[in-house]
């Protein structure tokens, strides 16, 4: 009995761990998007009446560690707060017609 309870205890702690501050993560692993953007991700989808209903329940539990790791990266944050996203992103890359992307490509030759 005690070693199903141990394992149920280690099992329950794990599944918390992997989903704790996950916003927090997917959005500090992209480009520069501002103040707590992990507690804002958890937000919307709480706040989106789109969202499916078996996402509430993760959104909810991640919200608070996400919140906890957005307060722990605020110096991370700050540091990148003048980086230059068409560094970091293919989509502002995209969307400011980056021509080094196309560099030995004679199909669409650099204008």
């Amino acid at each position: 009995m005690f070693k199903k309870t141990l394992l149920f205890l280690i099992t329950a702690n794990m599944t918390l761990i992997g989903i704790s501050g996950c916003s927090s993560v997917m959005t500090h692993s992209g480009p520069y998007q501002g103040y707590y953007p992990g507690s804002r991700a958890s937000l919307a989808v709480l706040q989106d009446h789109d969202t499916d209903w078996s996402l509430i329940p993760f959104a909810i539990i991640d919200l608070p560690f996400s919140t906890v790791l957005d307060t722990l990266l605020l110096p991370y944050d700050y540091l990148r707060r003048d980086s230059d996203k068409t560094l970091e992103s293919p989509r502002e890359r995209m969307l400011h017609g980056d021509s080094s992307s196309h560099h030995g490509d004679t199909r669409h030759p650099a204008k």
